[in-house]
């Protein structure tokens, strides 16, 4: 405990060693060059008795132990010595201070064999001895008053804000294993990503350029389709995700490969296929992602009467033709075409079906009563919206049946990629939000196959119930990837309420380069780490420095906006087996660039699945239209 007492009485003991240092250097230079002094009259009988006697002691015996006495003094009286610190003494200056002093402090002892007077050896050799004496004493004062500070040696404050995480390399017959590399106070290490859990949802965002399909992706891909899940891909930008899925499928096979594509027809599907629309739930649903998809915008309108009045409509269109002869005409393009048929005619056979009833009441009744303008509003939406789907290429691929959309189904596992164009994307997207939709409901059922569901971009799609698939498909083994850009673009597309469970319910996060609210909400999720602080207290007598921990975010915010491409952070989930305590990592993910540019070389192009001509798909362009057309005639004749 110091107190101003102790204070002084060390501040006497160390003046009192330095004193003690002075004068045995003074006896010396008194003893040694006595000759001169006596030639100057400076010597006197009483100090004579004094200090003569003194030089029989072993201190003065010698010039070098008379020396080394004087100095070991002023190096201890210096080690107690308290002076003002300063960080900008530096070890050059004390160094160059202290070694010209010893250099001047021994070598001026040559100064006595020199054959001059003994005056002016005397002269020298003090001279030289006390300056040289003077510099170690400057030296040696500096180099306790130095203020050796780190604060400007980590500016951006990296290696407080490293934290151990996973070195385990932890392999299940579903995990998804990615090799990085991480710094741990100033040392890089080898680290794993363990995604051992994948059915608890996976989300991968970033910034456009922050590597989400190249790190990321396509290994959740190609290491899937290795341990033999069945799986869908929503390939926004065609063929990239598809083209590395039918090469690793190649090399693993046990799956059948099908692309939907609407630009380069390969493979057809009918998403409204009877035999899956069980019920009329069946029918509210597709009618509800198709019109949704369409209507990005009523997403957050939903329960308003001009935006349920046109999902009503389409249900019972759908449910209407799924009812007709076994749902024989059920598809999306009869769908539409059944929408532009004249109310008169529409309303007489809509009638026909009494479980539909309840549907097109309001309609029906908005006709009779001649509110025209109210049923132009009701129904007037769902047409303008199904008009933008009306194209022969469309037609021709929603009306076959090469596959069912059961993918996970045991005995014959699928492959299917759903193929996007950007410059299309709203109208393609709606059709593959319907695709999305009755996958969901045939994928999540017991005793089936495990399966991976991969959506990149996957706002430009409209998927409704998302969250309960995630909640509930783990028991079912459906493993879903969701690749987003960010938040807001979520947000955007799905409104607040929806982007935000959409973000808390995943239970796995790889998330590169984001910023604003993205970057705030991982860093609050990834939680916060012990970091060493320092500070330091300067004023005119004194500088003091201080030392503590605190808790501060492990990765800022800040830090988040300003990953590079390839730098990801997140967050991995386990499961009760296989415990991991380190689940949190910021590291950069390890590719073998020139292995994957090699194998990229070696990819064999998705063949032509069917060579079709534009005739043939007119061909079925107009007999769906004309199916349509003799549907209206013969129920009305019967009616009538």
């Amino acid at each position: 405990m110091q107190t101003g007492e102790n204070e002084q009485a060390l501040r006497k003991i160390i003046d009192f060693t330095r004193l003690l240092s002075i004068a045995i250097l003074l006896i010396h230079f008194y003893l040694c060059c006595y000759p001169a002094f006596q030639q100057l009259k400076l010597t006197h009988q009483i100090i004579d008795y004094i200090l003569l006697p003194l030089s029989k002691m072993a201190v003065f015996k010698t010039v070098l132990v008379a020396k080394l006495s004087a100095l070991l003094l002023l190096i201890v009286s210096l080690v107690g010595s308290k002076g003002k610190r300063d960080e900008k003494i530096r070890p050059k200056t004390i160094v160059t201070y202290c070694f010209t002093g010893l250099l001047l402090y021994f070598i001026s002892s040559l100064f006595l064999a020199l054959p001059y007077s003994v005056i002016i050896i005397m002269v020298l050799y003090m001279a030289t001895t006390a300056f040289g004496y003077l510099l170690f004493m400057t030296g040696g004062g500096l180099l306790f008053r130095m203020l050796k500070l780190k604060l400007g040696g980590d500016i951006f404050n990296r290696e407080n804000e490293t934290f151990p995480q996973e070195e385990r390399l932890l392999v299940n017959e579903y995990s998804i294993n990615l090799p990085a590399k991480y710094q741990l106070k100033g040392k890089e290490r080898n680290s794993w990503i363990n995604i051992i859990n994948p059915f608890r949802g996976t989300l991968v965002g970033g910034s456009p350029g922050a590597g989400k399909s190249y790190f990321v992706i396509r290994h959740i891909i190609t290491q899937h389709i290795r341990k033999g899940f069945s799986m869908l891909i929503y390939d926004f930008k065609y063929d990239d995700l598809s083209r590395i899925a039918y090469n690793a499928l190649l090399e693993h096979g046990g799956r059948s490969f099908y692309v939907i594509n609407f630009e380069n027809i390969m493979h057809r599907s009918n998403p409204l296929e009877p035999d899956t629309m069980l019920d009329i739930t069946d029918a509210i649903e597709s009618a509800r992602t198709i019109m949704l998809g369409l209507n990005r915008e009523w997403i957050k309108k939903q329960g308003d009467f001009f935006v349920e009045s046109p999902i009503n409509f389409v249900t019972a269109l759908i449910w209407f033709l799924r009812k007709y002869e076994g749902g024989k005409y059920c598809t999306l393009p009869h769908v539409i075409e059944l929408s532009l048929v004249e109310y008169k005619d529409l309303f007489a056979v809509l009638s026909t079906e009494p479980e539909i009833e309840v549907l097109i009441n309001p309609f029906i009744s908005a006709w009779r009563n001649e509110a025209y303008e109210q049923l132009e509003g009701q129904i007037a939406s769902a047409k303008i919206s199904l008009a933008r789907l009306s194209s022969p290429q469309l037609y021709y691929v929603l009306s076959g049946n090469d596959f069912s959309l059961d993918i996970n189904n045991p005995d014959d596992p699928k492959v299917v990629c759903l193929a996007n164009n950007p410059q299309k994307s709203q109208v393609y997207g709606a059709v593959l939000s319907l695709y999305v939709n009755r996958v969901n409901k045939l994928v999540n059922r017991k005793n089936q196959q495990k399966c991976s569901l991969i959506f990149d971009e996957f706002p430009t799609l409209y998927f409704n119930g998302i969250d309960n698939l995630i909640a509930t498909a783990r028991s079912n083994k459906v493993a879903v990837t969701l690749a987003v850009q960010d938040y807001s673009q979520l947000k955007k597309d799905y409104g607040r309420e929806q982007a935000e469970v959409i973000m808390n319910i995943v239970g796995n996060i790889v998330c590169g380069q984001v910023t604003g609210d993205t970057a705030k909400q991982l860093s609050e999720r990834f939680g916060k780490i012990n970091q060493q602080k320092e500070s330091v207290s300067i004023n005119s007598s004194d500088t003091s420095i201080s030392r503590s921990t605190q808790l501060d975010y492990a990765v800022p915010a800040s830090k988040i906006a300003g990953l590079s491409s390839g730098e990801f952070v997140g967050m991995v989930a386990d499961d009760p087996a296989n415990k991991i305590e380190l689940k949190t990592f910021h590291c950069t993910i390890q590719n073998d660039n020139a292995a994957i540019l090699l194998e990229e070389q070696q990819y064999r192009l998705i063949p032509a699945v069917r060579n079709i001509s534009q005739s043939e798909i007119q061909k079925n362009y107009q007999r769906i239209k004309e199916n349509i057309k003799q549907l209206v005639e013969v129920l009305t004749d019967s009616n009538s």
